[in-house]
């Protein structure tokens, strides 16, 4: 698909040769791609990416593939066939970024380590994502997001109480390592363009989460008490949770003493800010439970709609609970661009989330819709296959 942009997106010029699957390694490209990158998406011959045969499927295209795999094109290339190999290394010799997310090992079994790529191709920049990195007594495990959610800690804070294990309800794994490894690759590319020569860019998908996990680590540093859920509410402020009104649920944000002091006017709680279990934030969060009841036995009796405007008009952050639906329609996502479509090979759209980065930029964020397997086979060996020819 093509639409017609004005200016240059700030990777036009780049050259990705993706060697990705399922989501941690296609999130990191297509967001390459989003911002102007040509991404050569190499798959498997006869099935490709995994994620082709994951659902929920449109007349049998897989939605998920749709969603992680716009602004690509696809070749189809068994690296294990020496024919397919020529090719693959002609990519390589003009691309900028390979990026590959195999089980740490793999590359170095099909003859691509980073030692030998690096010496054929000095300037390519290899943005290797696994579950565990590429050293380490873990290296060659495999994982899923579900793994390094449960490993990293992230599920004991997550949920509530009562709850037991709770997963966080997107793959944060695989999303947090892919957008680490877009910074890693956008850093690599500068230092090259100073010195001339590409690196190897080393995530993990464990180290991601535990570099998500900031407040409940510095907590534990500093109290020596273990976090645990705590459902919606926030550890260390207070108010700062999802409230019921008369007809949904809505939330409060208070950050200092100040704006709850306005809270309470507001409200007509007054007596609430001289009460000493609620005077200050260490006392509030002390006491969140009975102060959650007393406002809510206040806000159940007004409709959320009049308590957003009222506290939104002076200045409270708020916000509704909004289920996903409420969100693909709601007038800011709207503003914003953030909901974009693609198109399946059929021509039926899907509605995917945009890219934040461009969504509002002239540019169309989708220029390219997600490919069908190996169906740009043809221009990618004219552009690189046979330009190395001639």
């Amino acid at each position: 698909m093509s639409n017609s942009t004005v200016g240059a997106l700030p990777l036009d010029g780049v050259t990705v040769i993706d060697l990705t699957r399922v989501l941690a390694g296609p999130m990191c490209t297509q967001t390459l791609g989003d911002l102007g990158a040509r991404v050569i998406k190499v798959e498997q011959p006869e099935v490709g990416d995994d994620s082709r045969a994951i659902g929920p499927f449109i007349d049998g295209t897989s939605a998920y593939f749709l969603s992680v795999n716009r602004n690509k094109e696809s070749i189809a290339l068994n690296l294990k066939a020496d024919e397919d190999r020529q090719i693959f290394e002609s990519l390589l010799a003009r691309a900028d970024v390979l990026v590959e997310n195999y089980r740490a090992g793999t590359m170095e079994k099909l003859g691509y380590s980073w030692d030998e790529l690096h010496a054929r191709f000095p300037r390519l920049i290899v943005v290797s994502i696994s579950g565990f990195g590429q050293t380490g007594p873990y290296r060659e495990k495999p994982a899923y997001d579900m793994v390094v959610q449960a490993m990293s800690g992230m599920m004991s804070v997550t949920g509530h109480a009562d709850s037991g294990p709770c997963r966080v309800g997107v793959s944060i794994g695989d999303l947090g390592a892919g957008l680490y490894a877009v910074i890693g690759t956008q850093s690599a590319l500068i230092r090259r363009a100073r010195t001339g020569v590409g690196e190897r860019v080393d995530v993990s998908m464990l180290d991601c989460q535990v570099a998500l996990l900031e407040n409940p680590i510095a907590r534990y540093g500093a109290s020596g008490t273990v976090p645990g859920p705590i459902g919606t509410r926030h550890p260390s402020m207070a108010p700062f949770d999802v409230y019921a009104a008369e007809d949904g649920g809505f939330v409060i944000a208070i950050g200092n003493d100040t704006a709850f002091l306005r809270l309470c006017e507001l409200v007509a709680l007054p007596a609430l800010a001289q009460d000493e279990r609620f005077v200050t934030n260490a006392v509030r969060c002390v006491n969140e439970a009975e102060l959650k009841r007393l406002l809510e036995d206040k806000l159940r009796q007004r409709p959320r709609a009049h308590w957003l405007q009222l506290l939104s008009d002076n200045g409270i952050p708020t916000g509704e609970y909004s289920s996903v639906a409420e969100v693909v329609n709601h007038p800011q996502i709207a503003a914003r661009s953030m909901i974009t479509t693609v198109h399946a090979p059929n021509g039926i759209e899907l509605r995917v989330a945009a890219n934040p980065l461009t969504a509002n930029e002239a540019h169309s964020v989708v220029r390219r819709n997600p490919p069908v397997l190996d169906g740009d086979r043809e221009r990618i060996l004219q552009d690189f296959v046979a330009a190395s020819a001639r």
